[in-house]
């Protein structure tokens, strides 16, 4: 399996901190979208690293690919709690998920993430959906 991922991950993770260090308290409340903030993008990007560690839980607990009954509803249902995060604590909680995620993802067993990957490599490489939603915010802090 190609471990790019691991790159590719610790990159997205140095890019969160460094758009998050240039940002006032008041930047990480710049809308990002209709609905969203610089600060509600770092919750989002939490949950769902979260949401992947959940699945590296389960799936080493069991053996084999576990798949969580989740959509991406989940956003929408999700807003107000993360529109109520302080975002400077969004940013923590972020941070803290990617780096545990990504260096759990480093060492985890190679034949489970290799089957994590083949159903959903963006599972795996998680800076494919951090950079989406950082993409997002660091337009919105350039307007």
């Amino acid at each position: 399996m190609d471990r790019s991922f691991i790159e590719l991950n610790r990159a997205s993770r140095e890019r969160m901190q460094a758009i998050a260090e240039r940002c006032s308290d008041n930047e990480l409340l710049t809308k990002v979208g209709e609905h969203w903030t610089v600060g509600i993008v770092y919750a989002h990007i939490a949950w769902w690293d979260r949401r992947v560690m959940y699945v590296l839980d389960k799936t080493e607990k069991n053996g084999k690919l576990f798949i969580p009954e989740i959509d991406i509803f989940v956003n929408d249902l999700s807003l107000p709690l993360w529109a109520a995060v302080p975002p400077r604590e969004a940013v923590r909680i972020a941070m803290e998920n990617a780096e545990a995620l990504d260096k759990r993802m480093e060492a985890y067993p190679q034949a489970l993430l290799e089957e994590i990957y083949n159903y959903n490599q963006r599972w795996v490489v998680r800076a494919l959906h951090r950079n989406e939603h950082l993409d997002e915010a660091d337009a919105a802090l350039k307007r």
